[in-house]
């Protein structure tokens, strides 16, 4: 261990500057760890993830942590092909620093970009048994595969992936997920690893709940007395059917569904609300620095996740929704953790299939309660700042690698 500060290597294949969500919400933890007196190194990989022809620099110093960039094949990322093979080089490369990287860390810090990251978990056990290992699950696989249809449950690929990672999660010291759905999948493979929820936190923490954006509102809703807004990417995680039937619903009464989204299921909302003739608007994603007024301009968020998916991935929409000051419609399976906090807080609404006449008559009431909207904005806000927000995981995080090293530090 470090004479004066604790030390703790990362492992995500992107980081700042790269600016894909998850890139940056690491950014941000190893910034925090820095400042609580951390000794921080980071090791990326040297493209960026959206534009796989920019290479960013292969060592820099950001924001207090020590950024060592590795390089790779510029395969795609958005082959199937090419993603595993980004996946492979990485976890070899991540693997043979256990060898080269010297001092050895006290903790490893692993998230899942790329997918199987945490296979890494064997050799650091290995080759650098002090080394303490924690995995940040943010999806997890081969299960979402599974959901995504790629691969049957128990096919031979499966069946490799699992025994591979059971070794894995394994020599993890502590395991981190991002809900109750989630933890319940990572039981199924034994370890003795500590287990924490932490959860990615908002990426713009508003000081209050936002006023309404009333130029926004008017721009996207019209005169629509309730607006509900999807904002984000939709793929193949994501559901529509409930969505456009509520849309139906609500129409006639006053209310407006707007989507402002992209990803690799667009064309198929977009054919579908066409095809049924839903009354359902579309609209451009908002620039970075509109981004707070179109947040501000609805009443609802929604959130959505198909139910085979549930415990693969926790729609990160939900945190920004709250911390805006906005109640949630989600639209997926009740043992979602999305589905079990809105129950918990009481922070919005579940939508399935049966119960669409239900959630779209609450809806309608709420929108025409003028005291209910505020009181519901002021609790949404409240709960996110307590439950939540950036500060919150920061301080969950802190405190979960130092009793780390501590209870380390009692047994030795």
């Amino acid at each position: 261990m470090s004479a004066t500060k604790p030390t703790i290597a990362v492992l995500y294949q992107f980081f700042p500057p790269d600016d894909v969500v998850s890139a940056v919400l690491f950014g941000e933890l190893c910034e925090e760890l820095a400042d609580r007196g951390w000794q921080v190194s980071a090791f990326p990989c040297a493209w960026s993830s959206r534009d796989e022809s920019e290479r960013f620099a292969p060592r820099e110093n950001f924001r207090g942590v020590s950024v060592r960039r590795l390089w790779r094949p510029r395969l795609r990322q958005s082959s199937g092909p090419g993603r595993l093979l980004n996946a492979a080089w990485m976890i070899a490369r991540w693997s043979l620093l256990a060898l080269t990287l010297r001092p050895r860390p006290d903790v490893l810090l692993v998230g899942t970009d790329p997918i199987l990251s945490v296979l890494v978990a064997r050799a650091w056990s290995l080759l650098s048994p002090r080394t303490r290992v924690a995995h940040w699950c943010f999806d997890l696989y081969p299960e979402a595969a599974i959901a995504d249809g790629l691969l049957p449950p128990g096919s031979l690929l499966v069946r490799l992936f699992c025994r591979l990672l059971r070794p894995a999660y394994e020599r993890c010291s502590v395991i981190a997920d991002l809900g109750p759905c989630m933890r319940s999948l990572l039981l199924r493979y034994p370890s003795r690893a500590e287990r924490r929820t932490i959860v990615p936190w908002a990426l713009e923490e508003p000081q209050a709940p936002l006023p309404t954006s009333i130029a926004e509102r008017t721009s996207l809703f019209g005169d629509a007395e309730l607006a509900l807004l999807y904002s984000g990417s939709f793929g193949r995680a994501h559901s529509y059917d409930e969505l456009l039937s509520l849309a139906e619903l609500i129409h006639p009464r006053g209310g407006k569904l707007v989507f402002s989204v992209r990803g690799n299921r667009e064309a198929e909302l977009r054919q579908a609300a066409q095809e049924r003739g839903a009354w359902v608007g579309f609209v451009s994603f908002a620039a970075p620095d509109q981004l707070q007024a179109r947040l501000a301009c609805a009443d609802v968020h929604v959130v959505t996740l198909r139910p085979a998916w549930t415990g693969t991935v926790v729609p990160s929409k939900f945190f920004g929704a709250l911390s805006a000051g906005r109640p949630v419609l989600f639209a997926g399976s009740p043992d979602s953790s999305v589905a079990q906090w809105i129950r918990r807080f009481q922070v919005g609404w579940v939508l399935n299939g049966e119960n669409v006449q239900e959630v779209s008559k609450r809806l309608l009431e709420y929108s025409n309660s003028p005291e209910q909207i505020d009181a519901m904005r002021q609790h949404c806000f409240a709960t996110y700042q307590r439950e939540f927000s950036r500060g919150v995981q920061m301080h969950r995080w802190d405190n979960c690698l130092k009793d780390l090293l501590a209870r380390d530090q009692s047994n030795g």
